[in-house]
């Protein structure tokens, strides 16, 4: 069967002498490995557009237990990720995440347009990294199914404390007053960070990357989301130990 769809290149690797192996985000069936014949050679016409962080159109060929490129042409080839290697080791972690989350087989094109825009404006530096890292983690694990309680506190059901007490495990709030003491575990949002926090989940898309904080607030909210991410998931990520290398937070 063939399909026509586009996607963005989130890993590959040569196979043999020629041909490389690409994990694809496609709009229509989810991520797919798929195998791009002649890749590899001088002046094929596959080589740009099936390299990591490359968005293109592609023709796949699906047969019963692979993928094959048939054809593949470049739109974005996300080239400023290379200028910069923090810059870099955020979108290999972006790519990370959505191998992880993103279905297989399945319509993916909010995941798709989610990493699509981070990697916008993360090549572009129109968007501080920390900001775009926590809108990614947030959404994605939205879009997955592990969307938080953030609406109020889970006790008494008050929207707004100073502090807010949020649970990374459980996904949950709650006001410091139904708390009594700060248990182990939680982690105390200032009034603008919960309000960033809610917008990574809540808002219209169109309005996502919306919003600012000052560094203080960004630091807080990338702290809070990587923590729920790390705790949802219960695993770690090589790509996002590399970014901290980079620039400890």
């Amino acid at each position: 069967m063939t399909l026509e769809t586009d996607g963005l290149v989130i890993a590959e690797q040569s196979v043999g002498e020629s041909d490389r192996l690409a994990t694809i985000l496609t709009r229509d069936e989810g991520v797919v490995r798929a195998f791009a014949r002649q890749a590899m050679k001088v002046g094929s016409a596959k080589a740009s557009a099936t390299q990591l962080f490359c968005y293109s159109r592609l023709t796949l060929y699906k047969g019963r237990e692979k993928y094959v490129i048939d054809d593949a042409r470049p739109v974005e080839l996300f080239f400023d990720l290379r200028r910069d290697v923090e810059r870099l080791a955020l979108a290999q972690y972006f790519c990370e995440l959505a191998r992880t989350l993103a279905p297989q087989e399945a319509p993916a094109g909010d995941f798709l347009r989610l990493v699509l825009n981070a990697l916008h404006f993360l090549s572009k530096g129109k968007k501080p990294p920390l900001l775009l890292k926590a809108v990614v983690e947030m959404r994605m694990l939205e879009l997955s199914g592990y969307m938080p309680d953030l609406v109020g506190c889970r006790e008494c059901g008050s929207y707004e404390a100073d502090p807010m007490l949020f649970f990374p495990r459980e996904g949950t709030i709650c006001c410091a007053s139904c708390a009594a003491q700060q248990p182990v575990g939680a982690m105390a949002l200032s009034p603008g960070v919960l309000t960033a926090l809610r917008h990574t989940i809540y808002a219209d898309f169109e309005k996502l990357f919306s919003f600012s904080l000052r560094p203080e607030g960004l630091k807080a909210l990338a702290a809070v989301s990587e923590r729920y991410t790390l705790c949802t998931l219960e695993r770690g990520f090589q790509t996002l130990d590399f970014f901290h290398g980079l620039s400890p937070q």
